[in-house]
Parts: structure tokens; sequence; C-alpha cells
């Protein structure tokens, strides 16, 4: 059976950090769903660029799928999605479910409302220092137990393979790294930093 990952796009979502994984996870035959948090199938990112999900965050929540892995980009929506209680929900019965969470560059602060970071290690994006005063500094991907975070837009390669080699195994990531000629990433994205 296949493993599945859900990725929320709210309105204002970092693209770089949202397509990449999407991309390096299809291609690793996870099956991947994309769901709009907003009303419209539609979702505007950061930089204008329209993405079309598979389906609204309300047929998830009303479908109560669980999925292996519950993924969070970054950007400017990340607010949309911390005052959005479906997706407290959400991340919440995947943290009860020890499924994988993975949040990248200020998606982290979800996390963090939440008290899903206490005690373990994260990284995330440097203008989040304010609220995230805990964060590893110069770590692009870190693993804490089922927690999995990423710097930002700059480590949204490494944050795919990682996510790959959580979800299937590291022979899986390598295999995508090699056909996209991105070995260096794998490097970050395969062997990330453990929490103990």
């Amino acid at each position: 059976m296949n493993r599945s990952a859900l990725v929320i796009l709210p309105e204002g979502f970092e693209e770089i950090e949202a397509i990449v994984p999407i991309n390096l996870m299809r291609r690793a035959r996870i099956d991947v769903t994309v769901t709009s948090r907003e009303m419209t199938r539609a979702v505007r990112g950061r930089s204008d660029i329209i993405v079309q999900a598979d389906c609204l965050l309300n047929a998830v929540i009303e479908q109560s799928s669980i999925y292996d892995a519950l993924v969070l980009p970054g950007g400017p929506g990340i607010v949309r999605l911390q005052q959005d209680a479906r997706v407290h929900q959400l991340v919440e019965q995947h943290a009860a479910a020890g499924r994988l969470i993975a949040a990248i560059c200020a998606a982290p602060l979800v996390l963090h409302d939440l008290g899903l970071l206490r005690g373990r290690r994260y990284t995330a994006h440097f203008s989040v220092s304010e609220t995230l005063p805990e964060r590893v500094k110069g770590a692009d991907v870190i693993v804490d137990r089922t927690i999995l975070t990423a710097s930002g837009p700059g480590a949204a390669v490494a944050f795919g393979l990682t996510i790959i080699a959580q979800l299937l195994d590291s022979s899986a990531a390598e295999k995508v790294a090699a056909a996209i000629d991105c070995p260096k990433a794998l490097g970050i994205g395969s062997n990330p930093s453990q929490g103990k």
C-alpha cells in the first residue's frame, strides 16, 4: 500500500516550499493530496502563482482521513493556518496518531501554538525567531521523532527528500535525488539532525 501525505495550502503560501516537496513526494510514488484552506481550489501563493488544489479542506475534514504525513508550507499565509480551527484539528489528530508532521519556514508556528514543539529540537525561518527563540540556527532540516522542520525556501529540496526518507526509506530518497541531479541535497535530506 502506498504511503500518503496531505499538504495544506493557505492563500499566501510560499510556492517553493509547497511545490518542491509535492513534486519530490510524487516522484517517490507517495500519494499526495493537496488541499485548499480557502473557499476555492485555486490558491494564490505569495508570489502570485496560482495552484489548483485537489480538494477543499472541508472535504478532508468530512472524510476524517489520517495520512502518513501532514505537510505545512510556510509563507505569509501561515497566519491563516494559525487562525483556522480545522487546521488545528487535523494537526492534533495526526500528532495523536503518531504520524509525521512536516513544517517548513514559518509553519512551525502552528506546531508551537499547539504545544507540539515543547521538548523537541526544531528549526524555522529566522523571521520567526522572536516567537521561536529555541529554534536551532544553521540547521536546514531537523527530525525529532514525528516532527520534521526545515528552515525556509532554500531547504525545500532537503525538506522534500527528508519526508521521503521518513515515509519510505533513504534508498527511495537517494533515487529521487539522483533523478533530479541533486545529490548534495541528499546529504542534508537523508541524514538530518536527529532529536534525542
